[in-house]
């Protein structure tokens, strides 16, 4: 990628996107067939580059022509729908989205930083994260107590990854007997052998009985070529991450402003005064590693860091309301510097910063005759 390339022009070039008639059928019977009230709860599930996010958003926007709000759970940490790498979240959705093949970001309704680009970092705090955000759906969203019943129903789209052999089978499984779905869509491939078993794979024999209750879709990926075999597209995953971390910080300046390329966004981030932190206001959790106390704020520095609200003594899961770039730290001030396009209004509300392992996008700090602020040698010392 060049320090000139178009911010538009790095949009991953993808297929034309045409919609299979088993698929339209699948999600008309979802949308307009179901009698469960509430409303549908549809989960997503197959292996790699099957089409999985192309389906939700297309079952997204056929729910919409009944339902006034649709929510969706994005439990993709390497590639979400709605929000930046590492992250899990739930969002409210109510607008149609015209074009399938284009993400967009959206402030979601609950969101959770995982701090990683893969699950395999801690299982355990996957699942919780996702079990979390099942109940906050179930509790806030499903029914609004203020309208009517129909109108205010909103249904649920579940989009899984595509990890679906060994240790991914198994938590896939706890998924759905955790969210325990209306509608299940499996995407096969024409490689029998990276599909999910036939069937409603995720229960066990005592819960024979369930399995009548739930909508079962085995629909084929819709990439195919001349000889009718489904074609796993390979998406360049690391530069689709960098991609949404750019656009992502991009929002830290005004929409109507110019910047067309990548070495004009480096240069505007690096010129833009960031938020100052007080070090004793904040907490800070390491969420995949332990940290000396003494190394706490040099591992923070030039980091992609997760602004979080503490749940203090309470079980609850810190709430992400966004993400931030500590682009410096002065130790005798006692002061972080933060760039993050989350409202200043809303930061009022942060009291714990969350480090993992989502780093900044390269292409933001190799940048020709600009001199990165985060590689920079001339940095504030620490004692």
């Amino acid at each position: 990628m060049t320090e000139q390339t178009s911010m538009a022009e790095v949009e991953i070039a993808s297929l034309r996107i045409h919609i299979p008639q088993s698929w339209s059928n699948a999600a008309d019977s979802i949308a307009y067939d179901s009698i469960t009230s509430p409303a549908p709860i549809a989960l997503i599930c197959g292996p790699k580059n099957t089409g999985k996010t192309t389906f939700s958003r297309h079952l997204l926007n056929t729910f919409l022509l009944r339902f006034k709000k649709v929510a969706y759970l994005d439990t993709d940490v390497g590639q979400p729908e709605f929000t930046p790498p590492g992250c899990l979240s739930l969002t409210v959705i109510d607008e149609v989205t015209p074009d399938l093949t284009i993400p967009c970001l959206k402030t979601p309704e609950r969101c959770y930083f995982f701090g990683d680009v893969s699950s395999k970092r801690d299982l355990t705090m996957y699942l919780n994260f996702i079990y979390a955000l099942c109940d906050y759906y179930k509790e806030h969203c499903l029914l609004n107590k203020n309208e009517s019943p129909g109108k205010a129903e909103m249904p649920l789209i579940v989009n899984t990854p595509g990890w679906v052999k060994g240790v991914g089978y198994d938590i896939l499984v706890d998924m759905l007997k955790y969210i325990a779905p209306t509608h299940v869509v499996k995407i096969n491939i024409s490689a029998v052998s990276k599909n999910l078993p036939a069937g409603a794979f995720w229960l066990d024999e005592d819960d024979e009985d369930s399995g009548a209750l739930v909508n079962l879709f085995e629909i084929k990926s819709a990439h195919q070529d001349s000889y009718n075999r489904s074609v796993l597209v390979q998406k360049e995953a690391s530069l689709i991450r960098d991609l949404r971390l750019t656009a992502y910080f991009r929002q830290c300046f005004p929409s109507e402003m110019s910047i067309s390329t990548i070495k004009e966004l480096a240069l505007a981030l690096a010129s833009l005064p960031p938020y100052q932190v007080p070090i004793p206001s904040i907490k800070i959790k390491h969420l995949h590693c332990e940290v000396p106390g003494t190394e706490v704020l040099y591992s923070l520095n030039a980091t992609i860091v997760g602004l979080a609200v503490d749940p203090g003594e309470t079980e609850c899961l810190p709430v992400c309301l966004g993400l931030g770039i500590v682009r410096g730290i002065d130790t005798f001030k006692k002061l972080l510097y933060v760039i993050t396009p989350v409202p200043q209004s809303t930061l009022a509300r942060v009291d714990l910063l969350l480090q993992g392992f989502i780093q900044i996008p390269t292409s933001l700090l190799q940048v020709q005759d600009c001199v990165s602020p985060y590689m920079s040698a001339n940095v504030l010392p620490m004692n």
